[in-house]
């Protein structure tokens, strides 16, 4: 390293120190990364090669439900072919678009059964531009050799926020008194509303969502307690309790982030209500299944729950829209509306411009991830699996995407048909009933590409196989 270059790299460590250090910095990214301030020559990685499939015209794209415009421009930078509606589409609709499509992205209102799938004969990717992956079938998507990832995380702080602003706003009855004013009615009353300085809160699911909000309930002042049906570390001094009614027997505030799945589907009913503190309140931003709403009407009615925040709902209208949220939708819609300091909103827990732009970046990416490179990492419904990218000068190597079946034998017929061939990286999980092998082979030309498809396209247990090169 000479001088010049010993130069280049204080200049840069002093950049960074004066970023850091400014009294007017703003808390952000800088626009260049501490390693790109290095000399090209002193770069620690190559250039990573852009691979491209086999026997596959351009990557067409279907996008649904206004997914956002990061996603968009992430897609097109890549060269695929995009086609963007703002709404849900009608299930024949969906049938028709999605019969020449490569990836599909969705949000909460699209769904992707067996019906439909079936008519997908070019798709290999589902993005859910959402935490929820409920509404796909996952386990039909992953024997066609579907993969499917999701948003895990991006809007935790987001749904987080929200839940805090409805404590509050439930604690204060500030839902009634904004109606009554809109109403011209002035009702300043002090009884029964509270501070939730020392008051607890119970979360039930302490993953990335109930984690958020247990710090930020912290800070305001609250004791926080929580229930998961595994042991998690506590965050600041929140304490996990053992049974989820010591958690409801506790709880002044009792906040639901937990998935939609057989065991959570009305786990919040009239044996949990008769166990709550009598005036507690209820959050629900997590699935609209997990509520039994009409024994919550009934609870509110005895008084026994002072208040309650609705963000999702059993059914659900599949676009915006006056007349939509009504009995026949929910049987009990007239009836919960009339109730008091009852908060309802149209399932807005993650819609903040933040959230659906880091959503549409991190599924954007790992879609792209996996048409380009074939990686894994991150799907809901498949083996995570991922090799390290191709450089730029390793040329007549082609990327080997196998699904297959998981069944004795596979791997020895795999590498039989790749043995006159030198395998420099190979790597190969399952899950379930599906397994997945990459494998980069080099030294081939086109002919040789051929072949290999050719006989892995022939083998008795395979799902489905794409060649990058």
């Amino acid at each position: 390293m000479n001088s010049e270059d010993i130069n280049n790299l204080q200049n840069a460590f002093q950049y960074g120190v004066n970023l850091g250090s400014s009294p007017n910095a703003v808390s952000t990214s800088p626009t260049q990364s501490f390693m790109n301030t290095l000399p090209r020559r002193l770069s620690l990685s190559k250039q990573q090669k852009v691979l491209k499939p086999f026997s596959t015209g351009d990557i067409k794209i279907l996008l649904l439900e206004n997914v956002n415009q990061t996603a968009i421009s992430n897609f097109k930078e890549q060269g695929y072919q995009v086609d963007f509606h703002k709404g849900a589409l009608p299930e024949e609709e969906l049938i028709e678009k999605i019969k020449d499509v490569h990836a599909i992205g969705i949000r909460s209102k699209t769904h992707l059964t067996e019906n439909v799938l079936k008519h997908a004969k070019n798709l290999v990717t589902i993005g859910c531009f959402c935490i929820g992956t409920n509404q796909v079938d996952l386990e039909y998507a992953a024997k066609k050799g579907i993969a499917v990832f999701n948003s895990p995380f991006s809007n935790s702080r987001s749904v987080a926020e929200l839940v805090i602003a409805e404590i509050i706003s439930l604690a204060r009855q500030v839902g009634d008194r904004s109606i009554e004013l809109h109403t011209g009615t002035w009702n300043k009353v002090s009884n029964r509303c509270w501070e939730v300085r020392g008051k607890t809160l119970g979360i039930i699911g302490y993953g990335h969502i109930g984690s958020q909000l247990s710090v930020l309930a912290e800070a305001m002042g609250l004791h926080v307690i929580y229930y998961d049906i595994v042991t998690i570390m506590a965050l600041g001094t929140a304490k996990q309790v053992p049974t989820l009614d010591e958690l409801l027997n506790k709880a002044d505030f009792v906040s639901l982030h937990v998935p939609e799945t057989p065991e959570t589907k009305n786990m919040i009913s009239a044996p949990q209500f008769a166990a709550m503190k009598d005036g507690a309140y209820l959050i629900n931003a997590s699935r609209g299944t997990v509520v039994d709403i009409p024994s919550l009407i009934m609870a509110m009615k005895a008084k026994k729950i002072a208040g309650v925040a609705l963000d999702v709902y059993p059914s659900e209208p599949g676009k915006n829209g006056a007349g939509s949220f009504v009995d026949s939708l929910n049987s009990w819609t007239s009836e919960l509306v009339s109730l008091p300091n009852v908060i309802l909103t149209p399932h807005i827990g993650g819609s903040t411009e933040e959230a659906q732009s880091s959503i549409g970046i991190e599924v954007s990416h790992a879609l792209s991830k996996y048409i380009n490179e074939g990686s894994t990492i991150g799907a809901v419904n498949f083996p995570e699996i991922s090799l390290k990218a191709l450089d730029l000068d390793q040329e007549n190597t082609v990327r080997v995407l196998y699904i297959h079946k998981n069944i004795p034998g596979v791997l020895k017929t795999v590498n039989n048909i790749l043995s006159d061939h030198n395998i420099e990286k190979q790597y190969s999980d399952s899950r379930g009933e599906i397994a997945y092998l990459m494998a980069d082979i080099s030294a081939v030309n086109q002919a040789d590409i051929k072949d290999i498809y050719e006989q892995l396209n022939n083998t008795d247990a395979k799902v489905s196989i794409r060649l990058l090169y």
